[in-house]
């Protein structure tokens, strides 16, 4: 399987447990890894044919923005349930940073892996 990867999507959105994480945005950074097997869309030139990264982005940013969630790891959850539904990939790694989280670090975060379940 080959990948096809997003590195450091930005979101700015409500994010945490404590009041005030609720009050402001913060920035959030993804980096999303899809197995997917690009041979089809690389032997007909078709994008129809691929695993589009930029509707992926999008679908990332719409529901980051949407509902805000309290827990990085409830979010990454709902992420890779997403990806693995709407879009056709077996498996995703999803890492999220949230560079503001802790004052002393450069940025903390979750990182999961998460496969379809087969039949």
């Amino acid at each position: 399987m080959d990948k096809v990867f997003i590195s450091q999507l930005h979101v700015d959105t409500i994010i945490g447990v404590y009041d005030f994480e609720k009050e402001s945005k913060q920035s959030l950074y993804f980096d999303i890894e899809m197995l997917s097997d690009i041979k089809p869309a690389a032997a007909n030139d078709d994008i129809n044919l691929a695993l589009d990264y930029s509707k992926v982005s999008e679908r990332v940013i719409e529901h980051c923005t949407a509902k805000p969630v309290e827990l990085l790891e409830t979010l990454v959850e709902q992420l890779a349930q997403i990806i693995l539904t709407e879009f056709n990939t077996p498996q995703v790694t999803i890492k999220v940073s949230k560079p503001a989280a802790v004052a002393q670090a450069q940025t903390v975060g979750v990182e999961i892996t998460r496969a379809k379940v087969s039949n």
